[in-house]
């Protein structure tokens, strides 16, 4: 009986195909789990909340997203410094700001910064993971509720209660959030005033940073929020002046009404 040649040279054939078939399929299913995993890699960040507008229940615009995330992300990139924006509108019940923020911090790796704001508390902090990146920035500057170094010593005069306090309310100026956010707001531009003064501030801690690390940050916005800034100063200015001239002119009218009764 001769050998079956073909049946047996047929059945190694499909016994290959076979196998062949199931090599490929293997190796598709590695692939896809690789693909997997790298997606899983490349959005663990995200999912750390590495975005640098951690949380925003203020806003909520992609445009005001994306200048956060540009310049937060070539600040870490070029300092190893991540600075996070946080807008909520309300704090959790029974809870500050600063603790509200230590237990955000806590579960945030590396250098970091937590500029936060809410809204209806009426409350801005910063608040740094480590103390050593205080030396950074000007947090007392950047936090301080007056834009100019004259507005600053007009308030101690009329506010302070001694010595000490007068020194400590003059020493204080060049504030660059909340200046912006004393401002009154037109109906419906409420939300675009709280985008600008915590921009504002964003960009006034970052800029500070990039300086104290000596690099420059490509994505800063330079004058912009300077010249915002300037408008509040020159507001300012522009009340005392005027409240100067009445006060001339009262005094004037009093003196000219006393020497006519005489």
């Amino acid at each position: 009986m001769e050998p079956c040649y073909y049946g047996c040279l047929y059945t190694l054939r499909g016994g290959n195909t076979k196998s062949s078939f199931r090599r490929l399929r293997t190796l598709f299913q590695f692939l896809r789990g690789l693909r997997a995993l790298a997606l899983i890699l490349f959005s663990f960040p995200v999912l750390l909340g590495a975005e640098y507008l951690y949380k925003d229940d203020v806003v909520g615009t992609p445009e005001f997203k994306q200048q956060i995330e540009t310049l937060g992300g070539e600040l870490h990139q070029k300092t190893g410094i991540a600075l996070r924006l946080v807008m909520v509108r309300s704090l959790p019940q029974g809870k500050t700001i600063v603790e509200y923020e230590k237990e955000l911090i806590a579960s945030l790796s590396g250098p970091t910064l937590l500029l936060t704001f809410a809204e209806l508390d009426s409350k801005v902090d910063i608040l740094a993971s480590d103390p050593s990146l205080y030396e950074y920035f000007d947090k007392k500057q950047v936090l301080s509720p007056v834009a100019s170094w004259v507005q600053a010593f007009i308030m101690a005069l009329f506010y302070s209660d001694g010595l000490e306090s007068f020194k400590e309310i003059a020493s204080t100026s060049g504030g660059t959030i909340l200046p912006l956010l004393a401002q009154k707001a037109k109906d419906g531009q409420q939300t675009g005033k709280y985008a600008a003064s915590m921009y504002n501030g964003y960009v006034d801690i970052a800029e500070q940073i990039a300086a104290s690390k000596g690099i420059e940050l490509e994505h800063a916005a330079g004058n912009a929020n300077k010249n915002s800034i300037f408008v509040v100063k020159l507001l300012f200015y522009g009340m005392i002046i005027y409240g100067i001239f009445l006060y001339i002119k009262r005094k004037l009218y009093l003196r000219r009404q006393k020497n006519e009764s005489f």
